[in-house]
């Protein structure tokens, strides 16, 4: 198989961010450093990242997580912010499948599979993750659409959503969206575009799996059923 896919089964990151590693000059395979991403490794091989032996992962993991609001998604930070990873066990090692902002909340999903992460997080299979939020004005039926067709919100990038409900609760708009793209703080980069305020923004689902039975800031192990069914998405 190929040496980012090896890393990624071996928990060391997604195969994306596995080829930006290999490419640093981290990894060696059977003594020899390699820096092509496509180099061919079998399970037998000898394979050192970072100094340690990299074997893949035979108990794969899959975690979801109930993201409380004022934890950032990534393993440290430099200024000392609280992270998710103090709230899921540490090993082991578990790497996010793509990220929420520090405000946001709900659904996270991390594993220790890079290859089934990056599968998740790929535009192309249009994988469908269902968000609440809340805002200051109801959206009109010509921003619905523009929303739906995909608005420009920078970096020559198009966010797209699509609008399942919205319903005025206390003078805020609740609003229920369907996305299949991730970009980076997509959602609120659409808001900023049509110039609504948000207030809140919770992720209710990733694909199949939801919340049910996760409190706040708790976790639980994705069943083999559901791992399964998050396989053939």
């Amino acid at each position: 198989m190929r040496l980012n896919k090896y890393l990624a089964m071996g928990g060391v990151a997604s195969r994306r961010e596995a080829d930006r590693l290999i490419f640093a000059a981290t990894t060696t395979v059977n003594g020899v450093l390699q820096m092509d991403p496509a180099f061919d490794v079998i399970e037998e091989d000898e394979v050192i990242f970072d100094g340690r032996r990299i074997k893949i992962q035979s108990d794969v993991w899959v975690i979801i997580l109930n993201k409380p609001k004022g934890y950032i998604t990534t393993a440290h930070d430099p200024q000392g912010r609280k992270t998710i990873m103090e709230l899921v066990p540490r090993k082991p090692r578990l790497f996010t499948i793509g990220r929420l902002d520090r405000n946001s909340t709900g659904v996270l999903l991390l594993t220790n599979d890079g290859s089934l992460s990056q599968e998740l997080m790929l535009p192309k299979n249009k994988i469908p993750r269902i968000y609440e939020l809340e805002i200051d004005r109801m959206l009109d039926k010509s921003e619905i659409m523009k929303m739906r067709r995909g608005i420009f919100i920078g970096f020559r990038q198009k966010g797209q959503a699509k609008v399942l409900q919205q319903k005025v609760i206390k003078k805020r708009v609740l609003v229920r969206l369907e996305l299949c793209q991730g970009k980076n703080r997509e959602i609120r980069r659409i808001m900023a575009v049509l110039k609504r305020k948000i207030f809140s923004l919770h992720r209710k689902s990733y694909g199949p799996i939801d919340l049910k039975g996760v409190p706040v800031g708790k976790w639980r192990k994705l069943t083999k059923t559901e791992l399964n069914t998050l396989r053939k998405l």
